[in-house]
């Protein structure tokens, strides 16, 4: 239905990578699919280990519901992604579409808080050894470790809300992969002035509060570290921050160049290269980096096999 020049949208175009050859997109779709199934299989791997290992339920593991963010981010915008390198399936209705950016939104809000969450743990172990038990009690994790979850709600609702709700006009093309916000924006034929402003402030919130609180607990961290005498003793406690730094340097840097830098700064194309890192690569690489480097996991694993194997047995 057409009203002046007003369109109502009842489909989305994805253009993904349509200006690349055929031979590209379908070498794109073989390691997109390659990547998506090392996620599922690594972050599911974490998962039931912890859940099976009792000797793993410390604190620091309640915290794996990293891998279940991952997951999800991951079958919310890959998927999809995959059926436009393979079938030329691009369409992607409203409703699919404004879904898709909702748990976007959310999977990544909840995702920066629980890696603010990580680094309070961290803070604590380092800093205050001795008290870490008492303050990092599983019931004191598990409440962290939720609680991580919910200010993606806000965000994602009333930004997705909002968003769909304006008037949509000429093309429905979304240049980019997946809904996400900016190229969605550009469809719009309203004034966005207002809307504009609080996706910015929303995303500094929801982007920076927790960044700060890494710093915070990092400098802190720091700052005890160099007071340890032996240099034996500060390579050790900075190891067991290695993997949590690791996490968060992929993900804060590809975020913070994709929603922060100028946009004539930013072509679509690299826009999309950027969004690749942190929703496709760096759920990939959180399970290896995070948890199957670390000792614990790797001799849980070991357990967890050879009970399998002793059970297969009888």
């Amino acid at each position: 239905m057409a009203r002046g020049n007003w369109t109502r949208v009842e489909e989305f175009i994805l253009m993904s990578f349509s200006s690349l050859p055929t031979e590209i997109q379908s070498l794109l779709f073989l390691t997109f699919l390659i990547i998506y199934l090392v996620t599922l299989m690594g972050n599911s791997l974490i998962i039931l280990v912890t859940l099976a290992d009792p000797m793993l339920h410390s604190p620091m593991y309640i915290f794996l519901n990293l891998s279940f963010l991952e997951i999800g981010f991951n079958l919310v915008i890959v998927p999809k992604m995959l059926g436009t390198l393979l079938a030329s399936d691009t369409t992607i209705s409203f409703l699919g579409c404004a879904t898709q950016m909702y748990f976007s939104f959310f999977f990544g809000g909840a995702e920066c808080f629980l890696l603010a969450t990580m680094a309070y743990d961290r803070y604590v172990a380092i800093c205050s050894p001795l008290h870490y038990a008492v303050i990092m009690n599983q019931r004191t994790c598990a409440k962290l470790a939720i609680a991580s979850w919910f200010p993606g709600f806000p965000v994602a609702t009333v930004q997705t809300t909002w968003l769909f709700s304006f008037p949509f006009c000429g093309t429905n093309k979304v240049n980019h992969f997946f809904c996400d916000s900016p190229p969605v924006l550009r469809l719009v034929c309203a004034d966005t002035a207002l809307f504009e402003i609080y996706a910015i402030v929303g995303t500094i919130l929801v982007i920076m509060i927790p960044c700060l609180l890494i710093l915070c607990s990092y400098t802190r961290i720091a700052a005890t570290v160099l007071k340890i005498p032996s240099a034996k003793g500060k390579h050790k406690a900075f190891s067991t921050c290695s993997s949590h730094l690791l996490v968060v340097s992929l993900f804060y840097v590809s975020l913070s160049l994709i929603y922060f830098w100028p946009k004539s700064n930013n072509s679509p194309e690299s826009k999309k290269l950027l969004s690749l890192s942190y929703t496709v690569v760096t759920p990939m690489l959180n399970p290896i980096i995070y948890s199957l480097r670390k000792n614990e996991v790797k001799n849980a694993l070991g357990r967890t096999f050879r009970k399998k194997l002793i059970l297969n047995n009888f």
